[in-house]
């Protein structure tokens, strides 16, 4: 029965379109249940030993799948999980239509105002991000790789006001609620905004306030973000 499972699966894999290839990933884009659809297809890592690739890989298979279902329990838009297939370690995921990434958004917004730049326009998404995350980490969910590219802007009517945030890829998240995966997981947040988007420290600034005014747990986080941040200087200056 799963032989035969899995011969679907990939029968299915072979006629969806590749978005993309990963380390970790392959990515596809087809429709299932007459319903356009992303596909997220774990493969085998030749380099481990079998019975270990197995057991990693449903292991994190497991993990995204809990972790986005537990956000999506607590109210935090990400995106409906279809189907998953334990033997192919593939999970089939709603398609985001009509949505475009926050690193996009930021820089067409950035573009736009030139040569006068301003960050004034993104501080209303900056602080959504913050709302966002900190009702994540309330929830105990720890992303893993939080990045202006895992964060989508959904139009749902006129305005930026009309924008709704959906957070995506948790293929490396899972479930803690120690301040310090927490502070860890903004910390990657942060090097990775600066380095997209360079010159906004406010903006991010913006977005760590709104963190800090939404979550009941964020006083030991932003206490742990600093400590990471300080592990992160020193070793900088050691190279």
């Amino acid at each position: 029965m799963e032989l035969e499972k899995n011969m679907v699966v990939s029968e299915f894999l072979s006629k969806g379109s590749v978005l993309k290839q990963g380390a970790e990933a392959r990515v596809y884009r087809d429709v299932f249940l007459g319903r356009s659809t992303i596909i997220k297809e774990r493969f085998p890592k030749k380099y481990r030993h079998p019975l270990l690739d197995e057991k990693l890989t449903h292991r994190r298979t497991v993990q995204e799948v809990r972790s986005i279902q537990r956000c999506r329990r607590a109210g935090i838009p990400t995106p409906v999980v279809y189907f998953v297939d334990y033997t192919s370690h593939c999970i089939f995921l709603e398609d985001i239509v009509d949505s475009v990434t926050v690193r996009d958004h930021i820089a067409a917004t950035r573009q736009r105002s030139h040569p006068s730049p301003t960050l004034v326009p993104l501080e209303p998404l900056a602080a959504r991000v913050g709302r966002v995350l900190a009702r994540m980490h309330d929830e105990d969910v720890v992303h893993g790789d939080l990045t202006t590219s895992n964060m989508l802007l959904r139009r749902s009517g006129d305005g930026e006001a009309e924008l709704s945030l959906v957070l995506i890829d948790f293929g490396l998240s899972y479930i803690s609620a120690l301040p310090e995966d927490k502070g860890v997981d903004l910390y990657v947040l942060e090097k990775a905004f600066l380095s997209t988007h360079p010159n906004t420290e406010p903006l991010f600034q913006k977005l760590l306030e709104s963190y800090a005014a939404s979550s009941k747990k964020s006083s030991a986080v932003i206490k742990k973000l600093d400590e990471v941040r300080l592990r992160g200087r020193k070793r900088s200056m050691v190279g």
